[in-house]
């Protein structure tokens, strides 16, 4: 297991773009430079021992250099030690919906975007519950099974997309399906499923016998709204740049409405609530409270313990590729270029 101490470090690293665009830059000026002074055939024979690619290989290894050097200061730490801890707390899982309609922008940024930050929002709350994720569209895939490290789950909650799944449409049913398999049996815990959605609902019925199963292994079932009534169109996009929006069989633009009746009714079923996610500290705190209520059971879980500094190591490394770079002339190496390794015809 690996530790950032310090991630905010991590930024210096566009530093080094900026750093090869000065570099690119100057190199350009020195050519122009040198073809105001003289043609490139005298300029080889005024300078026959330059190498063009000396100069690349010194920009790789300052960059080289650099970027260990800001791994160093970012200073990750790899656990050294297991042991096993008792914790008390409940197993919660989040299934947030990846079809398309979620891409509609009548939430800031958009309804997916929300979903997260409401997601990464309660994960932020919880002290000693154990957390896993679904995405799901109209099929529904283990993203996260359950878990107490919370920086994972974060990691694995940002990387959920509209394109992870290439069946399309929406289909709680299939995500109450899967949220049954995650729980283990032998920690008897309390049981929370949070679906996050705008309420589409695309499947073709069954979701009530979904929800009976899932209340019959102890599982709450909370929905969130992410969405408006009004809705909007789903915009289509290629490299962020909006092409077109998204049209039915008879070419009218589709506009996607959140469902609140859906998922107050799923809700209803599950013995649990609906929220509607407009605003996400009040979401996140009815969410707290609903948390705070439930009886915690104690488990026990393997954590790494004890975690040591590894920046030591990469400044050695950044240490020796300025070293390299100090010794590699600008020159030819006379020895690299007898082996003629490209058949290179010499100048008579």
């Amino acid at each position: 297991m690996i530790q950032l101490d310090e991630p905010r470090y991590l930024y210096l690293l566009g530093i080094l773009s900026l750093f090869v665009l000065l570099q690119l830059i100057l190199s350009f000026w020195k050519k122009k430079t040198q073809q105001r002074f003289a043609s490139a055939a005298r300029l080889k024979l005024l300078a026959p021992e330059m190498s063009p690619s000396k100069a690349i290989l010194k920009l790789m290894l300052q960059l080289l250099g650099f970027t260990a050097l800001i791994v160093a200061l970012v200073n990750p730490k790899a656990g050294t030690k297991m042991e096993t801890v008792k914790r008390e707390g409940v197993d919660i899982v989040f299934a947030v919906d990846v079809s398309r309609s979620m891409l509609v922008e009548d939430m800031a940024p958009n309804r997916l975007e929300k979903a997260k930050r409401l997601v990464s929002e309660i994960i932020n709350q919880l002290a000693s519950d154990r957390i896993g994720i679904i995405a799901y569209a109209a099929s529904a895939y283990p993203q996260l099974p359950i878990t107490t490290d919370f920086g994972a789950a974060k990691m694995f909650l940002q990387s959920l997309n509209t394109e992870m799944l290439s069946s399309q449409g929406t289909d709680i049913e299939e995500a109450i399906k899967l949220a049954t398999t995650y729980y283990n049996d032998e920690a008897q815990t309390n049981r929370i499923l949070f679906i996050i959605s705008d309420g589409e609902d695309h499947s073709l019925g069954g979701i009530e016998s979904a929800i009976e199963e899932a209340l019959d292994q102890g599982i709450k079932i909370f929905t969130i709204g992410v969405g408006t009534t009004k809705g909007g169109p789903i915009p289509i996009k290629k490299n962020g740049i909006l092409q077109e929006f998204k049209k039915d069989q008879e070419g009218e633009v589709v506009i996607s409405k959140l469902m609140p009746e859906q998922l107050q009714n799923i809700a209803d079923l599950g013995k649990g609530t609906y929220l509607y996610g407009q605003q996400t500290d009040a979401t996140v705190s009815s969410i707290k409270n609903e948390l705070d209520q439930l009886d915690k059971t104690e488990f026990e879980t393997k954590e790494f313990s004890d975690y040591k500094d590894q920046f030591q190591w990469f400044i050695v490394v950044a240490l020796v590729f300025f070293m390299i770079d100090i010794f590699v002339l600008d020159r030819k190496t006379h020895w690299f270029t007898k082996l003629n390794l490209f058949k290179e015809q010499k100048d008579v």
